[in-house]
């Protein structure tokens, strides 16, 4: 069966997914105010759901980890993201993916974080890659357990490590055969301190011809909107683009909208809304995790900066909820 890769228009959009920021309540607003063509979820480790289950006992829907992967229907499709270096424990994860109803499976071979990095997965990959056909597989097999037909199984990855190495890395990543491969266009040395090398994103395309045609390829790396996404995907040849920070404070990103049209009341309804999603989507979270939208969805006008502090001094979701109603009947 043709996987929903196959089915999206060109170029299409994407949601990238962002640790910390597009969780299943964030994921639902922007589903609301301006869905993309694709989602992520954040990253989830595959050791970390395997492990809670075998060596500790719990049933999977008492696992945080689980939790985490949740999600509602106008998100699809959805992309559970994994990160690991075992096959056997991304097979597992890959199974509760199709278990849990994902449209598939990313596997994060780009992360820079160092604790994720000394499990071997993440970035870390780039340096061992013979390691990506059985990660690949397990992937497919863990998806193909529980789910006629499996699900299509996608990399997210970067240039290179140190430098820029493409030719020998992405055609190790190619050889998988990943049904999408997206790519972050710096080197995990650069993080995101250097400008995303979009001049290069045409030979990633180019590498892609030869290695696995049939791969969709993606690119990744200060977006700014849809006319900058889409005059990039021309550029380019890339199939699809990936959208990052552009999201911050923006749910209505995709849809066109620039920050400088949003109204104070638009940006403090939505944030209002954000935080009645995380209250009832993931209540055993602190509501402080919250705090770090404030600056995003709270600014461009007078007075923000002021705003901003009532909501800094919050003490509790239903505190929260208060200044902003406050806020909202004043406009």
């Amino acid at each position: 069966m043709e996987s929903f890769w196959k089915k999206l228009p060109k170029p299409f959009f994407g949601l990238a997914p962002l640790a910390d920021v597009t969780d299943p309540a964030f994921r639902r607003l922007v589903a609301e105010y301006g869905k993309p063509d694709v989602m992520w979820t954040e990253f989830v480790s595959a050791d970390g759901l395997y492990h809670t289950r075998e060596k500790k006992g719990m049933k999977d829907e008492e696992n945080p980890l689980v939790r985490d992967l949740g999600y509602t229907a106008g998100e699809r499709p959805l992309l559970a993201q994994l990160f690991g270096s075992n096959p056997e424990t991304i097979e597992y994860a890959s199974a509760l993916a199709a278990e849990l109803g994902f449209d598939g499976i990313d596997i994060n071979m780009g992360c820079p974080d160092r604790s994720i990095e000394k499990q071997g997965a993440g970035a870390a990959m780039i340096k061992t890659p013979e390691r990506v056909i059985p990660i690949v597989e397990a992937a497919r097999r863990g998806a193909a357990r529980l789910k006629k037909g499996g699900l299509p199984v996608s990399i997210k990855t970067r240039i290179g490590y140190q430098h820029e190495s493409m030719d020998e890395w992405l055609p190790a990543v190619l050889a998988a055969a990943p049904d999408a491969l997206t790519v972050h266009l710096r080197t995990r040395k650069e993080q995101s301190l250097v400008a995303a090398h979009w001049e290069w994103m045409a030979r990633a395309v180019a590498l892609r011809n030869v290695h696995s045609p049939e791969t969709v390829i993606l690119g990744n790396g200060d977006v700014k909107d849809i006319a900058d996404a889409r005059a990039k995907a021309e550029m380019t040849g890339a199939d699809g683009v990936m959208f990052g920070r552009a999201i911050f404070g923006n749910p209505w990103l995709f849809t066109g909208r620039a920050p400088s049209d949003l109204t104070p009341h638009e940006r403090l309804e939505a944030l209002a809304s954000l935080a009645h999603y995380f209250a009832a989507l993931r209540p055993a979270k602190s509501f402080h995790l919250l705090k770090k939208h404030f600056k995003s969805f709270i600014v461009g006008w007078e007075g923000a900066a002021a705003v901003r502090g009532r909501l800094m001094e919050a003490a509790s979701l239903e505190s929260l909820e208060t200044i902003l109603a406050d806020e909202l009947a004043k406009r």
